[in-house]
């Protein structure tokens, strides 16, 4: 009977031995599905399995295939920017029926491409707008107006994502770089991005969403006062009210 006992004991050594308590990780609960991971290359169907599985991860991006998750968001140079572009935008939106104000909505533009704008302005779907609702309450499709706020010109918002809008139709895309004190507006026209440039006053005027008029000296000044009163002069230009009107025609018919 001794034997017997000693000769499992030599065996559990063994065994230890072999590795079998070597490998921690062995005993670590299996994850399902796993985690994401910066950088990690995913189809959209498992970015977005991944995605719904961590709740407490409040922004990540598929950019051609490949997982993007931000750092912790700061406040000067980005909270509050954001902030006043929403509250910009808010001004519009209240003058302006049909269309539809996102802030970090999820959009699906292709099949390796789902991001979260810092802000998004569209055209109803009724009303002539490129993007739609879908079943499960995500935008699908390009919504005509795309706003990042982006720590400088190295920020991926020019390179990957501006690349990623061109090409999937955003008409019009908005950075802030925050750092670099400047805003760059782009309008799509034949395939390729080109500056809007600034009218009298300073004034830059959105094509697609006529009204939207930004004094983009007043906002990177932080004058949020003169940012709302060039948007409240737009609302009350005749060619706002015709835009409302068409807006109105398009979705009654």
């Amino acid at each position: 009977m001794d034997g017997e006992v000693k000769a499992v004991t030599i065996a559990a050594k063994d065994k230890t031995r072999r590795g079998i308590r070597l490998k921690p990780w062995a005993r670590l609960p299996k994850l399902e599905p796993p985690p994401l991971e910066n950088g990690a290359r995913l189809s959209r169907a498992e970015f977005e399995r991944r995605y719904k599985a961590m709740p407490r991860v409040k922004k990540a991006e598929l950019i051609e295939g490949v997982v993007h998750m931000p750092s912790p968001v700061h406040h000067t140079v980005h909270s509050r920017p954001h902030a006043y572009i929403i509250g910009w935008l808010v001004l519009y939106c209240s003058a302006t029926p049909n269309i539809d104000l996102g802030d970090n909505a999820t959009v699906r533009l292709d099949i390796d491409n789902e991001v979260q704008p810092d802000a998004l302005l569209r055209l109803e779907t009724a009303s002539g707008g490129a993007s739609r609702i879908s079943a499960d309450d995500y935008i699908e499709g390009a919504p005509e107006l795309i706003v990042e706020i982006a720590a400088s010109s190295a920020s991926y918002d020019l390179y990957e994502k501006k690349n990623v809008y061109r090409r999937n139709g955003v008409q019009e895309y908005i950075v802030w770089r925050v750092y670099d004190e400047a805003l760059d507006w782009f309008q799509l026209r034949e395939g390729a991005y080109h500056q809007l440039k600034p009218g009298e006053n300073g004034i830059t005027r959105s094509q697609i969403f006529p009204g939207l008029h930004l004094d983009v000296t007043a906002l990177l000044a932080g004058d949020l006062p003169a940012v709302l009163a060039a948007v409240q002069a737009g609302i009350e230009t005749d060619e706002h009210t015709a835009f409302v009107q068409r807006l109105e025609s398009l979705a009654q018919s």
